[in-house]
C-alpha cells in the first residue's frame, strides 16, 4: 500500500511545484515552486537507481538558485 502511495505523492509534488511556478508573478516565488518541484524529481532519480544523477542534481540545484538570487537581487541601472 505505501508503495503505491509514495510515487502518487511525489508526482503530487512535482504537479504542483510546476503549476505555482508557472502561475506565481514574483521570482523568489518562482524559486519556492522550483525547490518543491526538485524535491517530487530526486526522489523519482534515486527509485530509478540512478544515485550519481542525483548526487549532481542535488548539488547543481543550490549553486543555480545561488546564482538566481544574486541576479535578483542586482540594482537595474
Amino acid at each position: 500500500m505505501i508503495e503505491t502511495m509514495i510515487p502518487l505523492l511525489l508526482t503530487a509534488l512535482i504537479f504542483l511545484g510546476a503549476l505555482s511556478t508557472a502561475f506565481w508573478k514574483s521570482p523568489f516565488d518562482k524559486l519556492i515552486g522550483l525547490s518543491i518541484l526538485s524535491a517530487g524529481i530526486i526522489p523519482f532519480i534515486i527509485m530509478r537507481g540512478y544515485l550519481d544523477v542525483a548526487i549532481i542534481v542535488a548539488l547543481v540545484i543550490p549553486v543555480t538558485t545561488i546564482f538566481i538570487l544574486f541576479l535578483l537581487g542586482r540594482p537595474r541601472t
